[in-house]
């Protein structure tokens, strides 16, 4: 069987992985173009490219795919290369592309994909994130056929895993991968012996994982306590929250919840302790304790190193709302 892939992140570059491990011929890859990232903001390649050079396998990198589109001479080419590879079916995990109604019907056996939810539920472009901001108990991975609508199309195969109390996006997204890599070979085995039959998803329990806005990184203390932690968990490394006091904006990598009631005379954001346990903070409902957090232009320290050289004190105040800085 000769399996092409499209992906561009380490979800994607997983599944890749798992397929030259298995011995499928990978005919073709595409992977987004090159992105300046770090802090040199240089391009730097895909997860999904630095695997497949490493493998010498053929690389497309289109900026779009749609021939009517803003990049048709890209679609034009990836199209071609499609066809030079003759792939029996297209993988796809994680791209980033949306893809046109000439590359779902290229494909014999069609395009498969890796979805990081139990599908119908956290449908479009966040299901990690969402799943644990949400307070979900279980998240998961659905092998789907592909049709034109948006994670719309029939589920081959699902595996589900909890959603463990201390989770964060990172976690959950290794889990998931590791998950859905073994589900796809399982998909491949069936499509080669013919027994492969999806299964339409409900119209019941449709839920969408919108795209997360920076604006949803900012802390705002208005909110339960528990809402806030589980944003931070579900943001956590990308985008990251972000919150402020006085004039010293911090990124936020970990949190948990105060063992107690807010004070009734405490308003969101006052400080109530800042000592080696953490900084706890008052919250709509409940209070928050800040544990590891991050100045602009250093390292994500525990709040007892972060402390020693921002001292911050019982009754001041940290924004509820975005100060607009970077």
């Amino acid at each position: 069987m000769r399996v092409a892939c499209a992906g561009t992140p380490e979800f994607a570059a997983q599944a890749l992985r798992a397929l030259l491990r298995a011995g499928y011929e990978v005919p073709l890859v595409l992977t987004q173009p090159d992105r300046p990232a770090g802090r040199g903001m240089r391009p730097q390649p895909s997860a999904v490219k630095r695997l497949a050079l490493e493998h010498a396998l053929p690389l497309e990198q289109p900026r779009g795919l749609r021939l009517d589109g803003r990049y048709p001479e890209d679609a034009k080419q990836a199209r071609e290369a499609l066809r030079r590879a003759a792939p029996d079916v297209l993988v796809v995990v994680a791209y980033g592309l949306l893809l046109p109604q000439w590359v779902l019907d290229l494909p014999p056996l069609g395009c498969l994909n890796i979805h990081a939810s139990l599908l119908p539920r956290w449908r479009g472009a966040a299901p990690i994130q969402r799943a644990i901001e949400a307070g979900d108990a279980l998240s998961g991975v659905s092998i789907m056929h592909m049709d034109a609508g948006l994670d719309t199309g029939p589920v081959y195969r699902m595996e589900e895993t909890p959603i463990l109390p201390g989770d964060t996006a990172a976690t959950l997204h290794d889990r998931l991968a590791g998950l859905g890599s073994g589900l796809l070979l399982q998909v491949l085995s069936d499509l080669r012996q013919g027994v492969a039959e999806p299964t339409a998803q409900p119209n019941d329990g449709v839920s969408y994982a919108a795209k997360i806005d920076k604006a949803e990184s900012w802390l705002d203390y208005r909110r339960p306590a528990a809402e806030l932690e589980r944003r931070i968990r579900a943001f956590e490394p990308h985008p990251g929250t972000r919150t402020c006091v006085g004039d010293t904006q911090l990124k936020v990598h970990g949190a948990r919840l105060g063992t107690g009631a807010t004070a009734a005379d405490a308003a969101p954001g006052q400080v109530l302790r800042a000592d080696v346990a953490g900084i706890e903070i008052a919250c709509g409902e409940g209070t928050l304790v800040l544990t590891r957090l991050q100045r602009a232009g250093g390292n994500a320290v525990d709040a007892a190193a972060l402390l020693r050289g921002l001292p911050i004190r019982a009754g001041e105040r940290f924004a509820c709302e975005s100060t607009g800085t970077a």
